[in-house]
């Protein structure tokens, strides 16, 4: 019997890794961990489509399942476009791609990078003004017919980087949160100090 942790390694890496979370997980590892350890149904991943729910069967040993309607339907991969004519450069889309895939600044038109988009979606919810939108990139093809494991080790290698600038600008922000405090708390052992002085002196 395989061990769960070499499982959900395996799982992971026949996952398409666009990170688009309809399987109802954070991300593509969260979701190869709930098979592996948790027992999560095969059947989960719309981008994979039923060849990938196949991949997964063979991996887990569990019986080939339809694709759960719940989580979406199998389709071609989309790329998001966004309509320069209508973006205000909020920046949220930036913070909502998983794989840096648009670029711009704030007050700014942003724009897609093609080559990076994943058709995850995840843009669309956050626009405020809804100006993205979404182009049939592989017209015939759905599921692993429409993407490669090439594309799917560079999305995984654009979510990773992604990830860790997510986590350090987190850290990065706590630290300022705390230092504050800690100025706080060096200006009141500061005063407590100068006011024993005076007190000493009188």
């Amino acid at each position: 019997m395989t061990p769960p942790v070499v499982l959900a390694q395996r799982l992971h890496d026949a996952l398409p890794q666009t990170q688009c979370t309809r399987c109802g997980y954070p991300d593509c590892q969260a979701y190869a961990e709930a098979i592996a350890h948790e027992g999560a149904a095969i059947n989960r991943c719309p981008p994979g489509g039923a060849e990938g729910v196949a991949r997964l069967a063979a991996l887990t040993g569990m019986p080939v399942l339809p694709l759960d309607a719940g989580c979406g339907d199998e389709g071609p991969r989309a790329m998001a476009v966004i309509d320069e004519a209508w973006c205000i450069g909020c920046t949220l889309c930036l913070d909502a791609c998983p794989t840096d895939a648009i670029v711009g600044i704030h007050k700014r038109m942003h724009t897609v990078i093609e080559a990076h988009c994943t058709g995850c979606e995840l843009c669309i919810p956050v626009c405020p003004v809804d100006c993205i939108s979404l182009e049939n990139e592989t017209p015939g093809h759905s599921g692993w017919q429409a993407w490669s494991k090439a594309q799917a080790d560079a999305a995984l290698a654009r979510y990773t980087v992604h990830r860790q600038r997510r986590s350090e600008s987190a850290q990065a922000a706590a630290t300022a949160a705390i230092e504050p405090d800690a100025d706080a708390r060096k200006r009141s052992i500061v005063d407590a100090a100068l006011a024993r002085a005076r007190n000493a002196k009188r």
